[in-house]
């Protein structure tokens, strides 16, 4: 660092999460989602063709959450009970509202790769008003997702960019491309007291060293935080107004009550049935 980056909020825990294949899981609702709420799954996912055959991604479901899936190299096909099927490509990202009830999976085949791929997927829980609603996914392409200087905004608005996908609530996720040597600041909106960052290729500073593959928290608060790139990097960070609940979890699920939680598992199942006697599952 050339000198001390200015007004950086302090960082208070960090993790590098759990690996298992190609799958590195960063946060769950058991450990950083209790900080950073309403972000309560984040998963780093780094696939190439000298690993090995990738098994499939079964459907499985889902409610109560909404997940974003963001595609930093190659590309991966995801497809749901909706009826989506579509590949998500490198810059691009594929919105899915959960709501009531969703299942949803990585489809199989030759075809359901670009290799190398490598992203994030992050789960989001859903307010009270939207946890048992309707059920939905989009998927952008790379052109379609909005950009301000290093930053694609994937959900919410920074500086003269805002993200097609409405946000279910007062959040921010956006993946920053730095050179080596550069610098990006970022203030988060007000209200916005939780913060985070995870490094998916490279090292910055900030100022405390983040390396490939650490999740930061930062400290609660609306202060800014900003980033050097020691070598060429890339993250993506998320703020966000606090979710007020403590979180109803099920095996897929995140609810704001014990009743919600039994109404988005119920129709989790009536969805099951429906798949098996169309031979989707």
């Amino acid at each position: 660092m050339t000198d001390l980056l200015l007004g950086t909020r302090p960082i208070t825990h960090t993790t590098r999460g759990h690996t298992h294949g190609p799958i590195t899981r960063l946060m769950s609702p058991s450990d950083f989602g209790k900080l950073l709420k309403p972000f309560v799954f984040l998963d780093r996912f780094a696939f190439s063709a000298d690993m090995g055959p990738f098994p499939p991604m079964a459907m499985h479901p889902h409610s109560g959450i909404a997940t974003l899936t963001y595609v930093a190299e190659g590309g991966l096909r995801a497809e749901d009970s909706t009826g989506a099927d579509d590949m998500v490509s490198a810059g691009g990202m594929e919105y899915m509202q959960a709501g009531s009830g969703i299942w949803h999976g990585g489809a199989d085949g030759a075809d359901a790769f670009r290799l190398p791929v490598r992203g994030f997927q992050l789960w989001i829980a859903l307010p009270a008003d939207l946890e048992l609603g309707a059920s939905f996914s989009r998927n952008l392409e790379p052109g379609e997702v909005p950009v301000d200087g290093p930053a694609r905004i994937l959900l919410g608005a920074y500086g003269s960019a805002q993200s097609q996908v409405e946000a279910p609530a007062p959040i921010n996720y956006l993946a920053v491309t730095l050179k080596a040597g550069e610098r990006w600041r970022y203030q988060p909106p007000a209200g916005h007291e939780v913060l985070w960052a995870a490094v998916g290729k490279g090292l910055v500073a900030t100022p405390q060293p983040l390396r490939e593959g650490d999740l930061a928290a930062f400290a609660p608060g609306e202060g800014a935080v900003e980033f050097e790139a020691i070598a060429d990097s890339e993250l993506v960070l998320g703020s966000a107004v606090p979710h007020p609940h403590d979180l109803a979890l099920g095996y897929y699920s995140v609810h704001t009550s014990a009743d919600a939680l039994r109404r988005g598992e119920a129709r989790i199942r009536e969805i099951e049935k429906e798949l098996v006697s169309a031979g989707r599952l």
